[in-house]
């Protein structure tokens, strides 16, 4: 029994050290009160929300035990009113995605044929955290391959494509949002450096953020009173541009929050007043961490 016990004891500490690990590699800060928050109390704030962007930093290990950990507290909060939305599939993807989570299919099925990304383990908590309460999840992306047709050919070449192709795409043409959005792609991609004048390639980007906000909003209008939780690299959503910006002129009365999740090297000391144009909510995290690949 003595052993038992000095076990159990053990594992206790274990986990407790573990989590007093991780809770000491991100801090959460409300950019209008310019103070910290909590996961819990940021659910409650969603209390009028139609949906919450987290943008990601697609390797950031503490961003993702934080996206499940935001899921959960937003399950807790809101129950069955929950959805989960993810770039990380693609909206061909939707019917595998959901045989999956209807126990039809095994997991090895869903990421060959529902085309996971490399780095799934990341990902894969909040899908088995849905298909454990029996949450939707949005397969919200825009096929890669008609993303890499525009890069190539432009905007027009989508026109072509058959009616069954088109199912997957946004209403054409889609938004291309001048202004900051195209000003920080250009940033992004090194100003003057080669490509980055053809539009052709911003419009592909564009493609992508048309495609993530119709997918939200087809799906907000079906199910209105639903919470979306969508997950997505945080270029899409920061400055509540890109996906955010295209959702919100799909419906200006929707109710959107956006949290912007990055490491940097102002850790341990950062000011907030510098990242507050981010988002409604800005979580940094610890530089040092290890990354996920």
């Amino acid at each position: 029994m003595k052993n038992i016990c000095l076990f159990i004891s053990a594992f206790i500490s274990i986990v407790s050290f573990s989590q007093d690990r991780i809770d000491n590699h991100f801090k959460i800060y409300n950019t209008t009160t310019g103070q910290l928050t909590t996961i819990e109390q940021i659910a409650i704030d969603c209390k009028d929300a139609d949906v919450l962007f987290f943008g990601e930093e697609h390797n950031d290990s503490a961003g993702h035990y934080l996206e499940n950990a935001f899921f959960k507290a937003l399950h807790n909060q809101y129950g069955k009113e929950l959805v989960l939305s993810m770039e990380m599939f693609e909206t061909d993807c939707q019917l595998v995605l959901n045989e999956y989570l209807a126990g039809f299919i095994t997991e090895e099925r869903l990421i060959k044929e529902g085309r996971a990304w490399n780095n799934y383990k990341d990902y894969k908590p909040a899908v088995e955290y849905a298909k454990q309460n029996g949450l939707s999840v949005i397969a919200a992306n825009t096929p890669r391959r008609y993303v890499n047709m525009v890069g190539r050919k432009g905007m027009k070449s989508l026109d072509s494509l058959p009616k069954a192709s088109k199912k997957y795409l946004p209403k054409l043409p889609y938004d291309t949002l001048s202004g900051r959005y195209y000003e920080k792609f250009q940033e992004f991609m090194g100003g003057g450096s080669p490509g980055t004048n053809n539009p052709k390639i911003y419009y592909s980007q564009c493609l992508w953020d048309a495609g993530m906000s119709n997918s939200i909003y087809q799906f907000w209008k079906k199910n209105k009173g639903k919470k979306i939780f969508h997950l997505v690299g945080r270029f899409h959503t920061d400055e509540k541009l890109g996906t955010a910006e295209q959702l919100q002129k799909r419906n200006s009365n929707l109710k959107i929050l956006n949290i912007s999740c990055f490491s940097h090297k102002s850790f341990d000391n950062p000011v907030i007043e510098e990242f507050k144009n981010l988002g409604d909510y800005v979580i940094i995290t610890n530089p040092n961490l290890k990354k996920t690949y």
